[in-house]
């Protein structure tokens, strides 16, 4: 059961990382169901625990279906493994689960945009899933030694990150829609878990070859230093550095411009967001002061800082987090800018009841 289940996985990553693949996410997620659902049924079986259903009307008799006995799907036996409802492994799983009866036989031109737009959650699925298949089964099991890094583009340049923006808003409404209300019901503690979503930054290393060190190299933020943590923390959301005598220090590093603020925050929910909605936002919130008040130094530090030298404001990523919170749900979206929220791909209002 163990090794079928490591094969469903290389297999999910196969097609994931397949270009060629015409409906690569969606076998994707397919394939780390099964493989989710074997690993948990190979534990239920080595611990004795009866993964069967049982009549309701009749509990000495079992289900069946063509004759054998009825077992517990993976959302079920996910709640076996993890009883808290706010595990973030739960969470993600979840997650997955109801994405993939949103998806599945659908949107099969957009499989790159899906794939765009849940890249966190689906590589936070994997490492899940190699956690627990080497705790639960020994390092011998790990898939390390059969998946690597693959090699990409993706963001590590500015045009690939202004593709996959794009591909992102392609994105049908309901699914943009299913992604953005799941995240919002979650709590704040568990959607930054990288267990439910992996977020990571890529630093170019520049140093001399060391011939023991592997090419990439993972560091968790758990292992860092105070210092580092703040470091890594001052870069934000989309913190680039590049590193060649010394560090220096930058003004307002972390801190972003109102239109990144707004395209930001429009990547990531099912509505339109414009630059009228942001100063909506800042207003209902006060995150700033009027223009030309007397006093514009006085803001919400944890969203906004006045640079006075420059005479304007700059917005911190976790401004953008709360935005994305707030303007998740129709409700909310109206609740923040007073005005009911138009769909971001066809430009229709949307009844915020």
């Amino acid at each position: 059961m163990v090794q079928a289940s490591r094969d469903e996985a290389c297999l999910a990553v196969r097609l994931y990382n397949d270009p060629a693949e015409v409906r690569s996410f969606e076998g994707f997620v397919v394939h780390m169901h099964m493989a989710w659902l074997y690993l948990l049924h190979a534990e239920f079986t080595r611990d004795d625990v009866d993964y069967r259903y049982w009549q309701q009307a009749n509990p000495r008799r079992l289900e069946k279906i063509d004759g054998e006995p009825k077992r517990w799907e993976l959302a079920r036996s996910g709640l076996q493994r993890w009883p808290n409802p706010q595990d973030p492994v739960r969470a993600n799983l979840e997650f997955f689960i109801g994405l993939r009866n949103k998806v599945e036989h659908r949107f099969a031109s957009e499989q790159q945009a899906l794939s765009a737009a849940v890249s966190g959650q689906a590589q936070a699925l994997l490492l899940n899933y190699e956690y627990e298949l080497t705790t639960q089964f020994g390092v011998s099991s790990t898939l390390a030694t059969r998946l690597r890094f693959p090699i990409f583009v993706g963001s590590f340049t500015d045009e690939g990150e202004k593709a996959l923006l794009r591909l992102r808003r392609r994105l049908p409404s309901s699914v943009r829609k299913f992604i953005a209300e799941y995240a919002a019901h979650l709590d704040e503690s568990v959607a930054g878990d990288p267990r439910y979503e992996l977020r990571l930054r890529v630093f170019q290393e520049l140093a001399p070859k060391d011939p023991e060190a592997l090419a990439i190299q993972y560091t968790r933020y758990d292992d860092l230093s105070d210092k580092d943590r703040l470091a890594v923390e001052a870069l934000g959301r989309k913190g680039k550095v590049i590193v060649r005598e010394r560090v220096r220090n930058v003004v307002g590093a972390d801190e972003l411009r109102p239109t990144h603020v707004v395209e930001a925050v429009k990547s990531r929910i099912p509505y339109r967001f414009t630059s009228d909605d942001f100063q909506r936002a800042w207003k209902k919130l006060n995150v700033r002061p009027e223009t030309n008040s007397s006093t514009p130094e006085r803001t919400d530090e944890r969203y906004c800082t006045y640079d006075k030298r420059h005479g304007d404001y700059g917005y911190k990523p976790a401004y953008v987090e709360k935005l994305v919170r707030e303007c998740s749900t129709a409700k909310g979206y109206t609740r923040l800018t007073g005005k009911p929220p138009r769909d971001a791909v066809t430009g229709l209002l949307v009844d915020p009841s």
